[in-house]
């Protein structure tokens, strides 16, 4: 069944002293397109998630948050990074010099600045990794599931549509059937008020017939809708991600559809078309949700 480009999806866990977190949030976009935020120690994976996400996201805007702590001591290798420390502190003598004020710098201060203390794991790198890529795995199931149920929401509402379609394109290829009969009628009605009482050349008559019915002819066009509406109706159970499929079987049924409007000399076909190009609009509207 179809999937929504809609969805949410958390996860957490709690190995040893090292506690993960990932959230999962998805929206419509044309293409993949994954964004991914998370704490510096771990900035090494980004692309390994990102990876684990593209396996099995195939369409839309992904952000992905990661929160990522550590409480053990064990492991750890905290650094000063003294250079940076000392352009922090000669910085701000500078400052307290031209602005009159006290330089009382305390050292803990010192050390909240951003890239003056670097806490470094010991732990080997292959356990984080394989760690997060768990339960980013959980949380990309929980995503997927949210995006399926959206999915199959829309499914449900787009099976109803095209039934509606369905139903239009019947009732538009039986008053067509008509349209020849019809025209034969008024034709001979006024050939016959033209010519009074002269004879009626049949065989003129005839080809006129031929050269309206081949330009008011409807039948290609509706047997290609039905072709189209089969292909669609087969999409929606596949398991593939399909909704630029469906914007593109949607964007030539709307061209048979117009061409169907062009050619039919009716105002009850047109009305009809009228019906089924809202329909289709509607349609199209709802895929565009569709992963």
């Amino acid at each position: 069944m179809i999937r929504s480009m809609t969805g949410y999806g958390k996860a957490s866990m709690i190995c040893d002293t090292k506690e993960y977190q990932v959230e999962i949030k998805s929206v419509n976009h044309r293409y993949l397109d994954v964004s991914v935020k998370m704490p510096r120690v771990l900035s090494y994976l980004e692309e390994n998630v990102k990876k684990e996400i593209s396996a099995k996201i195939k369409r839309g805007k992904v952000d992905v948050f990661i929160t990522f702590c550590d409480t053990g001591i064990e492991d750890k290798d905290i650094k000063i990074n003294m250079q940076v420390a000392k352009i922090y502190i000669d910085e701000f003598k500078k400052l307290a010099n031209q602005e009159n004020i006290l330089s009382n710098i305390e050292v803990t201060e010192i050390a909240k600045l951003p890239d003056v203390l670097n806490i470094k794991t010991k732990q080997e790198d292959e356990t984080i990794k394989n760690e997060l890529l768990s339960v980013t795995g959980e949380a990309i199931n929980n995503l997927l599931q949210m995006k399926k149920h959206e999915g199959e929401r829309i499914a449900e509402d787009l099976i109803n549509r095209i039934n509606v379609i369905k139903e239009k394109i019947e009732k538009i290829s039986k008053l067509s059937t008509g349209l020849i009969e019809e025209y034969v009628v008024k034709l001979k009605g006024r050939i016959k008020e033209i010519l009074k009482d002269q004879q009626l050349d049949e065989s003129r008559l005839a080809q006129e017939v031929v050269i309206y019915a081949d330009k008011c002819s409807i039948e290609e066009e509706v047997t290609r809708l039905k072709s189209h509406i089969s292909q669609f109706e087969k999409l929606l159970y596949s398991e593939e991600a399909i909704g630029k499929k469906l914007d593109f079987i949607i964007q030539e049924m709307n061209r048979e559809t117009n061409t169907i409007g062009s050619k039919a000399n009716s105002l009850e076909i047109t009305n009809e078309v009228i019906n089924v190009k809202t329909e289709l609009e509607n349609i199209r509207e709802q895929i565009q949700n569709i992963e």
